[in-house]
């Protein structure tokens, strides 16, 4: 006869929604400040088969000018920028530190 624990299932649950929570959570900020500091990320197209859509090199070079015109615009000042970005980077470690933070219960949580 095979017995479940429910009390085990249920932690992991929780621990893995809130795991979750935190990496997306964190990955959110750290995008967000790092666009308000001025480093908007542009990505190149890649090359798919016909079913997905690709953009145009001039649409991305289109989408680069836009970036680059707002971030002349931006508001801040260049220690706010300055910040934004140290914000932005320090989001993107806690994203890291709560993956590894799961490795390390996986690997030494029994």
């Amino acid at each position: 006869m095979i017995e479940i624990d429910w009390l085990a299932f249920v932690q992991v649950f929780v621990a893995a929604l809130i795991a979750s929570l935190l990496v997306v959570g964190f990955y959110a900020i750290a995008v967000r400040l790092l666009v308000r500091a001025g480093r908007v990320p542009v990505v190149a197209p890649a090359e798919f088969t016909d079913a997905i859509t690709v953009i145009s090199e001039k649409e991305a070079r289109r989408a680069e000018k836009a970036a680059a015109k707002a971030a002349k615009k931006s508001p801040l000042t260049d220690g706010q920028k300055r910040f934004a970005l140290v914000g932005a980077y320090a989001s993107f470690g806690m994203c890291g530190l709560a993956v590894l933070g799961g490795l390390l219960l996986i690997i030494f949580g029994h």
